[in-house]
């Protein structure tokens, strides 16, 4: 029998057991055979064969943002419309066969746009170049996800449930398990809040499917037993995800308003050029990058981007010892003696501060050497 009849065996077993008191521990074993096989499936072939275009992009900008939908739902036309770069687009399916790259200028960053080949029931299983599709979506910080209005929700709970097969995580928190592998000792077991879902017996199943006997286990909230297997296979990526619902000058009033309302989720119209604006201010709210100054030492300090010699966006909670490399030359690095940053970061401008000082969105800093 092979990873895939095995897969869709357990995933039958799953959805005729009764969900009870007495069967926990089953369904706990078979969601823990489940993510193995799945993670197996996802392993590359060990065969050589012949080698193909390339298909990931090398990642630019200050983000990176990769557009996932059916065919035809108009990923192509939204990043002609929002980028540069021209997209081939048209009525039939299938238009684009690779990754194609965009940037979007937004408030000073530049947000690399991938518009990625539309992917198919079953991508999770490799049809369509799926596996590949959704390797590249790991990479982003921020998936877009390219629904057709006028097709209800049957998109959006396919789509979510291939992303969910092979590790992604869409707008969900890492669970605050902290799980420590050892060498000898038996399971240590402990909790900090009281455990509803996963018991110490149901722990010790699932880690013994594993293959794991020895291991610290620290529970600090109510997690499920997904959520423990997704901490003992450590691959997972958690990251957020826009619903973007086009063609919606297609149906009724009520219909947009109904999909508007829904949590993460944008409607717009690529034909007709609606709400596009709210959906970049969206995307920026997901990315959530601060934008830091550089000051030349002697200049004034005025609300005037010209008297700054750059600008660079960066990730929250961004250290000042990061920005060697990108936003200050390396070299300075040896050279540095303190920095003054003026700005929300501080308790008072300028401050010195040193090397782990976080930095906050629009702060501006000059670097004094030694």
């Amino acid at each position: 029998m092979g990873i895939l009849e095995k897969i869709a065996e357990i995933e039958r077993e799953i959805s005729r057991t009764q969900k009870n008191k007495a069967t926990e521990y089953h369904l706990g074993l078979l969601k823990a055979k489940l993510a193995k096989y799945r993670a197996q499936l996802l392993e590359p072939s060990k065969s050589s064969g012949a080698k193909g275009e390339g298909f990931d992009v090398m990642k630019s900008g200050d983000a990176r943002v990769a557009l996932i939908g059916f065919p035809s739902v108009g990923k192509s036309t939204f990043l002609s419309l929002m980028t540069s770069t021209e997209s081939e687009a048209a009525s039939y399916e299938f238009t684009t066969l690779t990754c194609i790259p965009g940037v979007i200028t937004y408030k000073g960053a530049n947000i690399q746009l991938l518009d990625l080949p539309g992917i198919i029931e079953g991508a999770a299983q490799g049809k369509g170049r799926g596996r590949q599709v959704i390797a590249v979506a790991r990479t982003a910080d921020v998936v877009i996800m390219m629904l057709d209005a006028t097709k209800g929700d049957v998109q959006r709970e396919l789509l979510e449930k291939e992303l969910e097969s092979v590790g992604i995580r869409l707008n969900r928190p890492k669970p605050n398990i902290y799980f420590k592998p050892k060498k000898g000792g038996g399971l240590s077991y402990n909790s900090t809040v009281p455990l509803t879902q996963c018991s110490e017996k149901l722990v010790q199943l699932i880690l013994h499917e594993y293959k794991i006997f020895n291991a610290e286990v620290l529970f600090r909230e109510d997690s499920t037993p997904d959520e423990f297997i997704d901490v003992i296979v450590g691959n997972r990526v958690y990251m957020p995800c826009l619903y973007v619902y086009n063609k919606v000058d297609q149906i009724s009033i009520e219909e947009v308003d109904r999909l508007a309302h829904r949590p993460n989720s944008v409607v717009i119209s690529c034909g007709m050029k609606l709400n596009l604006d709210y959906l970049l201010e969206q995307l920026w709210e997901d990315l959530a990058l601060i934008c830091i100054y550089t000051k030349k030492r002697g200049g004034k300090l005025f609300l005037l981007l010209n008297f700054y010699s750059d600008l660079r966006c960066f990730p929250p909670k961004t250290v000042v010892l990061n920005l060697f490399g990108l936003l200050i030359h390396r070299t300075l690095a040896s050279q540095f003696k303190y920095a003054l940053v003026w700005g929300t970061s501080t308790k008072y401008s300028p401050q010195r501060v040193g090397l782990t000082h976080i930095m906050e969105h629009e702060d501006v800093i000059q670097i004094v050497k030694k």
